[in-house]
């Protein structure tokens, strides 16, 4: 049932139109994630639906007294307060009753014979009786404690960048509400707070709206998806696997109707050119719909950012670590890593916020001195590195300045050579927007141009440090695609489970007391490895294990458990799959008269072909998989 509507809503910024004349509904207990390429107005949509922005055109509509929480992606902290008074700032009467008692309590430890204060602690006792908000109040801790934050009384200002984002999403989900919007929540989150905020998000009641590029977290929460595509929206019920299989069917539509329109065009074109005379009001209609025809496409560009650039060759000495070690004072953060690269290695490394993944990387580039231990570097590596902050970005710059500072022309991976313009082309940088200033981008543009920068260097080592904050999904696939080919060493820190699954066969996992694990595999094999060998003794597959060749001692080649129970039912799911396809294509010998109904009938073919091509190459992957167990 739907509670807020929204209807032709449209907002445009100077030149650029983000949406128009969009409408859909928000039901009382939806989850729907937002989707789209950076720049086409996510978070403008979600400022509007929270009435923080105006709409150009337009209506919105909500019943009074609707509630929303709104956890922006750059939210405001007063470094003055602690983390709970943080937390609890807010105008709404139960904040306030909250923050009066936190306030009283405080005094009173501080004065406990005082009677005044002891009187003043008992009011608020009983204001947050008659509002029954004891459980709320220990729901606040106990979400702050879920979220790595335990010192209550910690001032902000001494907190880290990852440590607020997590303070802003607490305040956001403190509050019950009607509505929550939360633009990139899973930014800057460890794995086991992203695995907890999952669950806590599938179980809330009340609608949910967000923006995030984590395709695991799509999958698992929402049960819509909104996409912006050209100022348009198309809405998909179901989650991010259901919305992969719907879109690839609304393409395959509009592939076939702009067929008919092009074979129309052509005869439409003839007539014109055969020197039609405008005199009759047949003929200028007919003159009419030629020029509708010509204006019109039911294909919609969906240009990705094109990857292409060359690469340096990469010598046979790489990257060696030997024994290296990094503590601050008592802080040990890692000791006794030693690992040499492989030039074909794809490396994650991950573990909770704190435990030292930046600095290891910086102390593997020599940014950062190493308390013991040696690194050293082949005398081809050719690096890049794509760090968090984006420290050499000049906003005041053009974009288009701030590419060619690194190079006027690029040679691709076949051996053309393309303009810093041409190349900024491919990433969907337009003429108008090269010659932007950086500081007018989102901040999603600025990633993507920062990305851009780092491959042109054409290297042959990529070190990447968080690369999925703030890019949309669509350049994260392309990027993917992109790493698959890389001929060179990528190193990567990162939060993302699906990008970890996607592009890595090494994983180095930051576990207790400064060890570091080796494990070859991607993250989620590491992660059913780790739940079975390494809960009591994660000295099991330890670095120290590994030889200098960079081979790890692992167990024997096993399915995972997803692994198992896919390869027992993928037969009979294809199975199911051909009888579909065999149905349909009666279907169509059946029907040729009948020109919607064939139109249906070749769309639901194509995307059950494309599905059985799919399930038929895991299949091969699966069995191959077993072969090699078996033969053991």
């Amino acid at each position: 049932m739907a509670f807020i509507t929204l209807e032709n809503l449209s907002k445009n910024y100077g030149m650029k139109t983000l949406f128009k004349d969009i409408s859909f509904v928000i039901g009382k207990e939806d989850k729907i994630g937002i989707i789209g390429i950076n720049g086409t107005g996510k978070s403008t949509l979600l400022k509007i639906i929270a009435g923080l922005e105006s709409m150009d055109t337009g209506q919105k509509t909500m019943p009074k007294n609707t509630t929303i929480e709104y956890l922006p992606q750059s939210p405001q902290f007063y470094d003055d307060l602690t983390v709970l008074e943080q937390v609890l700032k807010g105008d709404s009467q139960t904040l306030q009753v909250l923050r009066n008692y936190e306030a009283a309590l405080l005094k009173s430890a501080k004065a406990p014979s005082d009677t005044k204060v002891q009187e003043a602690l008992m009011k608020c006792s009983e204001e947050m009786t008659h509002l029954d908000l004891w459980d709320l109040e220990s729901q606040v801790k106990t979400i702050l404690t879920k979220l790595s934050i335990t010192d209550f009384e910690q001032p902000v200002k001494q907190l880290s960048g990852g440590q607020k984002k997590r303070l802003a999403l607490a305040s956001a989900l403190i509050v019950p509400c009607d509505l929550l919007i939360l633009d990139e929540p899973t930014n800057h989150m460890d794995n086991a707070t992203i695995d907890w905020l999952e669950s806590y998000l599938e179980r809330r009641s009340g609608a949910l709206l967000m923006i995030t590029h984590d395709r695991y977290f799509l999958d698992r929460v929402t049960t819509r998806i909104v996409e912006i595509d050209h100022a348009a929206i198309y809405t998909y019920d179901g989650n991010y696997t259901t919305f992969l299989q719907k879109k690839m069917e609304r393409m395959a539509m509009s592939e076939s109707l702009e067929r008919k329109r092009e074979n129309l065009y052509r005869r439409e074109l003839a007539w014109i050119r055969r020197g039609a005379k405008a005199r009759t009001t047949k003929q200028k209609a007919r003159i009419d719909r030629f020029e509708t025809l010509e204006d019109t496409s039911y294909l919609r560009d969906d240009s990705q950012v094109e990857i292409s650039v060359g690469y340096t060759r990469l010598g046979k000495k790489t990257i060696e670590l030997t024994s290296v070690k990094k503590a601050y004072d008592d802080l040990l953060l890692f000791e006794g890593l030693s690992y040499t690269f492989l030039p074909d290695d794809r490396v994650g490394i991950i573990g909770p916020n704190g435990a030292g993944k930046t600095t290891l990387l910086n102390g593997i580039l020599g940014n950062v001195p190493l308390t013991d231990g040696n690194v050293e570097h082949g005398p081809t590596l050719n690096i890049s590195y794509f760090s968090q902050e984006a420290q050499d970005m000049d906003e005041t710059l053009r974009a288009i300045d701030y590419i060619k500072e690194t190079a006027e022309y690029i040679s691709t991976e076949d051996g053309y050579k393309l303009s810093a313009s041409a190349m900024m082309e491919r990433f969907l940088f337009d003429s108008e927007l090269q010659y932007a200033p950086i500081n007018s981008m989102s901040g999603g543009e600025k990633r993507r141009l920062y990305l851009l920068k780092n491959l042109m260097m054409a290297p042959n080592v990529l070190v990447l440090d968080e690369p999925t904050n703030d890019l949309d999904i669509d350049t994260l696939k392309v990027l993917e695609a992109y790493l698959d080919d890389f001929k060179g060493i990528v190193i990567v820190v990162s939060h993302d489970r699906y990008f970890l699954d996607r592009v890595c066969n090494k994983i180095f996992s930051f576990e207790a007391d400064g060890q570091v694990v080796v494990f070859t595999g991607n993250y989620t094999e590491y992660m059913a490895y780790k739940e079975v060998h390494l809960d009591d003794d994660v000295e099991k597959n330890t670095v120290s294990s590994q030889s200098k060749t960079g081979k790890v001692k692992t167990d024997r080649l096993k399915m995972t458990y997803q692994e198992k129970k896919e390869y027992e039912t993928i037969e009979a799911e294809m199975e199911d799959l051909e009888d579909q396809l065999g149905q349909v294509e009666d279907a169509l010998s059946a029907c040729q008269s009948d020109f919607v109904l064939l139109q249906e009938l070749s769309t639901k073919k194509e995307a059950l072909e494309a599905l059985l091509l799919d399930k038929m190459e895991r299949y091969e992957y699966l069995s191959d998989l077993d072969a090699q167990i078996q033969s053991q």
